[in-house]
């Protein structure tokens, strides 16, 4: 699933991200525990340099808690990251960030100093949503939708944190076609930009390989087919998605399937695993090593044909 969407308000942010990123000590970026790859936006590891970050795997309530674990595990291979879960109740868990803040910015820490953080995170992780839970207060406005804040803000924590808060940022070309699922999936991208049934398509076949005792007890199917779209008509016909000619409306019954994927009504659900990562990262390497090579091709028959036409003006 290709998708191309970056909103005028979003090239505005990248821009002034850009800007005062150089005066950040700490950035906090929140992920989908369902999908830490597919929701880490690339342009962030891009803008913050060797600044160090603490990834959130937000929603990890919603997420299959042992892929929950491996991921934190494999995040915090890398240097200068350090990882943290959190489900729908953070009161009593957010403040683990501000520790984790002064931990990592050691020399922000003390009287009449100020340590910076930039939070950020694509549409819709629950990033506004934190951001009130660590302020005791209201100062980001929360919805279940994409792209709400639209412009930064600072807002002033406890412990000397200034916290800069930036809009939920997409990058323009999501060359993952399995990333563009999974973000379709879990509720990234507005629904008038996604075809349903082509995500629960991609949806049922992934749970029908990773999670099929989840999908027999919802649906109330002894048996699972191999086939996604049979598994589609199936749940359909057994939860009454049934248009004229006894025909399963699977427009219908691919909503129910995403939708209770989003509410955890299935089960704790993990779209993507570390090897899934390495595997699909490949994947887009050799995509666009091979993009590059036939662009470096035509741009080479453009020069020999101008050669051409100068040689015959001779």
């Amino acid at each position: 699933m290709a998708i191309q969407w970056f909103p005028g308000h979003m090239n505005k942010a990248r821009n002034e991200i850009k800007e005062i990123m150089p005066q950040m000590d700490v950035i906090i970026e929140v992920l989908d525990a369902r999908i830490p790859y597919s929701s880490e936006n690339p342009m962030v590891g891009q803008l913050r340099g060797d600044k160090p970050v603490i990834k959130i795997m937000n929603k990890a309530d919603l997420a299959d808690p042992e892929l929950t674990k491996q991921w934190m595990e494999y995040f915090e291979r890398e240097s200068g990251v350090k990882a943290l879960a959190f489900g729908h109740d953070k009161a009593n868990e957010v403040q683990r960030i501000n520790a984790l803040c002064k931990k990592l910015a050691p020399h922000k820490v003390g009287q009449d100093k100020q340590l910076k953080a930039m939070i950020m995170g694509i549409p819709n992780v629950g990033k506004s949503t934190l951001i009130n839970t660590l302020a005791g207060r209201i100062v980001a406005k929360t919805g279940n939708e994409p792209a709400v804040t639209k412009a930064q803000q600072r807002i002033k924590l406890e412990d000397g944190i200034m916290l800069y808060d930036t809009p939920g940022m997409l990058w323009p070309k999501v060359e993952n076609e399995n990333s563009g699922y999974r973000l379709a999936a879990t509720g990234a991208i507005r629904d008038t930009a996604i075809n349903y049934e082509e995500v629960a398509s991609y949806t049922a076949e992934y749970l029908l390989g990773a999670y099929p005792e989840l999908l027999k007890a919802r649906y109330k199917l002894d048996e699972l087919p191999d086939c996604d779209w049979t598994f589609i008509e199936m749940a359909g016909r057994k939860r009454g998605c049934v248009k004229g000619g006894n025909q399963v409306d699977t427009h219908k019954m691919s909503e129910i399937l995403i939708n209770e994927l989003r509410d955890a009504i299935i089960g704790q659900i993990t779209m993507e695993t570390p090897e899934m990562r390495e595997s699909e990262e490949e994947m887009v390497a050799e995509l666009r090593a091979q993009a590059e090579a036939k662009k470096a091709a035509r741009e080479d028959e453009k020069r020999q044909r101008r050669a051409r036409a100068r040689k015959n003006r001779r």
